[in-house]
């Protein structure tokens, strides 16, 4: 993504009028555009392998804007964390639920095993294509920042768990007890995905996490 040059430029002294007019207009960004450079930006930052806490000079910075022109847009440095948030919430949970319709559609009363690989495969995809996403999730770019973004990190992990738990709770007909396997699994599967992210996050990205998957997930399922 090029880089935005949001600065004003100063009109020199003297500047002839003619050339003034025959200057292009600044273009001005549209309602909520600004704010989506910003989030851009600080995913952009996040992508660094090794990256320090990232402070809003710096982000300002890689704008090319005053900080002032950042909190017109977030009241803080956490605002912008949770608009990452939402957009991983909002890109996660409506894979999943495709995924769940297109596999129930499929299978009749769906294969909650299959539904269950299926999610657990499009997680450790969609943080491979967003490195900096990964950060956030498993919470390495958001140790210095407000407790509550941490916790709505986990409350993302949680629904992922109860998630996978639906789809695995018929999973085993045979099993003298469904409920608790399938919260089990679940579990499993949950923390390995934790644990792939935070692999490829502290390995500076260099650790794929779909390393050996498809394998894996058949011995889990």
């Amino acid at each position: 993504m090029p880089e935005a040059d949001l600065s004003t430029p100063a009109t020199p002294a003297g500047a002839d009028a003619a050339a003034d007019a025959a200057a292009p207009a600044r273009k001005r960004p549209k309602p909520g555009e600004r704010r989506v450079q910003i989030l851009e930006a600080l995913a952009m930052m996040l992508e660094q392998p090794g990256a320090e806490r990232i402070t809003t000079a710096a982000l300002a910075g890689k704008l090319e804007v005053s900080e002032a022109a950042l909190y017109r847009h977030f009241a803080s440095k956490a605002q912008m964390f949770e608009g990452l948030i939402e957009f991983i919430e909002q890109s996660v949970f409506t894979l999943v639920n495709q995924i769940q319709e297109r596999e129930g559609a499929a299978n009749g009363q769906g294969d909650g095993a299959r539904q269950a690989a299926r999610i657990v495969t499009m997680l450790v995809q969609f943080a491979e294509k967003n490195p900096g996403m990964t950060r956030v999730m498993v919470g390495d770019a958001l140790v210095f920042e407000n407790d509550r973004l941490q916790q709505r990190m986990n409350q993302f992990f949680d629904k992922i768990e109860s998630t996978l738990k639906q789809c695995l709770r018929g999973a085993d007909d045979g099993s003298a007890t469904p409920t608790v396997d399938a919260q089990v699994r679940a579990s499993m599967l949950t923390a390995f995905v934790v644990g792939r992210l935070q692999r490829f996050a502290r390995s500076g990205f260099r650790r794929s996490p779909s390393e050996h998957l498809e394998a894996s997930l058949a011995l889990m399922l």
